[in-house]
């Protein structure tokens, strides 16, 4: 069972992290409306380095969702506790991914069903939070 200072330790940490990725976002953002004026009719040898912006945009975006999902579920009193099964996630786990609300068990799972295009139905995991 994961002690109180050590869940705050980690609240906090996710807060910092949602807030460095909003920034991060909001810059990235900028540069990229910046680009999109550009006319795209033109050959433009920069197009490689707004489509590697996009991505990172993408990717940002959806580690900010795992953040903030684990601040749900922090809030929830979930934390520390896999959602999809209900076993303990084991502190060095959270202590190198504070955002994880999968076991490692689980996470492969989840991603092995995703590779396969399969999507992990939520609505039946331990711990549905939204």
């Amino acid at each position: 069972m994961l002690d109180a200072q050590f869940i705050e330790h980690n609240k906090q940490q996710l807060l910092a992290e949602r807030e460095k990725l909003l920034e991060d976002m909001e810059l990235l953002k900028q540069t990229l409306q910046g680009e999109v004026d550009m006319d795209l009719e033109e050959a433009d040898p920069d197009i490689i380095e707004r489509e590697k912006s996009a991505t990172l945009l993408e990717a940002m975006e959806a580690k900010l969702a795992d953040v903030e999902h684990a601040l749900k579920i922090i809030e929830a009193g979930q934390y520390g506790i896999c959602e999809r099964c209900g076993a303990e996630i084991p502190k060095e786990r959270l202590e190198v991914k504070p955002e994880a609300t999968l076991c490692i068990k689980c996470q492969s799972e989840v991603e092995r069903m995703l590779r396969r295009g399969m999507s992990p139905q939520r609505s039946r995991w331990h711990f549905p939070v939204a």
